[in-house]
């Protein structure tokens, strides 16, 4: 009993010198926010304390296990639990699981059988994160996977939808059932929405099958017929026959383009090589439709960017974005991302 009155006492005592702390800095800013939007809970019903506490609780410790190992690219994967060892979808994800390594990737699945166990196979388990979730049926992890550091089960989907889009760098799409459909017309909202920062997302398909060629057929003739989306909103996908083919069309997204931050009034991207000053031109003419005023322009990095010292020496462009059309500004890395292949 006294140790748990000491430890209520020191926690008392550590919010106490966070709401009085006199730092300006934003950290401190956040804690005291937390903290404050926590006390104004006192009238809310118990279950959506239940919620809240639980879900907070959830981010912190997904964040605790993947912070380590922000600097390295992931790839998450998604795709039928139902699929048996054997299956040719089954050695398709290994394959393409383990290739993803190779280049340098990390893997998340979703922990359990099936596609899940098979990435978890093909990356071996030290290159994986596994994301499980609690369900009514009792969805148990992959024994390859069991006692993992990196593996982390949820309540809630909603937390754990968060971390398989946050943490990603790419996703790969097999087939699947409604849980994979809905994983996947999610990360296409929040990137047509811009809500997701550009990343590729490769449809995995057996040569000879439809799967996502009916699917692709659907969004064509219906959602881009009927324009309920724009032409350049189909450049957030691309179906894959093979696990060589998809493992390497990953890799080249970010073989010039690296990454992208909003300062202020203009979208910086930062590439891994620097682009010619003919090549910046070609992209004020075709990409105008982008910038709101002026024109895209080599820089180095921005003051604000001071928080990313791993990223200062990388080249740039920056211009004044619109934000009228997250497909177009995917075709613009699409294009930066040629200039490899000039």
């Amino acid at each position: 009993m006294a140790d748990v009155r000491g430890n209520a006492r020191d926690s008392l005592m550590a919010v106490q010198k966070m709401l009085t702390a006199e730092g300006k800095d934003l950290r401190s800013l956040l804690y005291k926010e937390i903290i404050m939007n926590a006390l104004k809970c006192n009238d809310l019903d118990i279950l959506d304390l239940k919620i809240i506490n639980r879900a907070v609780a959830e981010f912190q410790h997904a964040a605790c296990v993947f912070k380590p190992f922000r600097s390295i690219r992931k790839v998450s994967i998604f795709g039928s639990a139902r699929v048996t060892e054997g299956d040719p979808y089954y050695e398709l994800a290994a394959e393409f699981a383990h290739l993803a390594v190779e280049k340098g990737f990390m893997v998340i699945t979703g922990a359990a059988e099936g596609i899940m166990r098979a990435g978890i196979e093909g990356a071996g388990r030290e290159n994986s994160f596994g994301v499980n979730i609690l369900l009514p049926s009792e969805q148990a992890p992959a024994r390859i996977i069991q006692d993992d550091p990196k593996l982390i089960t949820f309540k809630y989907f909603f937390i754990r939808k968060l971390f398989f889009v946050m943490e990603a760098d790419a996703i790969a799409l097999f087939p699947g059932g409604y849980g994979t459909h809905d994983e996947g017309f999610e990360v296409l909202t929040l990137l047509q929405t811009g809500k997701a920062p550009p990343m590729p997302v490769v449809l995995m398909e057996l040569p000879g099958e439809h799967y996502w060629k009916t699917w692709d057929q659907f969004i064509r003739g219906q959602l881009l017929a009927r324009r309920f989306i724009r032409a350049e909103d189909l450049s957030f996908y691309k179906i894959m026959h093979s696990a060589e083919e998809a493992a390497d069309w990953i890799k080249s997204y970010y073989s010039v383009y690296h990454s992208m931050r909003q300062v202020r009034n203009r979208l910086v991207f930062r590439l891994e090589r620097e682009l010619p000053d003919s090549y910046v031109e070609t992209l004020n003419d075709k990409f105008q439709d982008l910038i709101e005023r002026g024109k895209i322009t080599k820089t180095p990095a921005l003051p604000e960017e001071a928080d990313e010292p791993a990223l200062q020496s990388k080249p740039r462009i920056t211009f004044a974005y619109n934000r009228k059309s997250a497909g177009r500004l995917n075709e613009m890395i699409l294009a930066i991302n040629r200039l490899k292949e000039v």
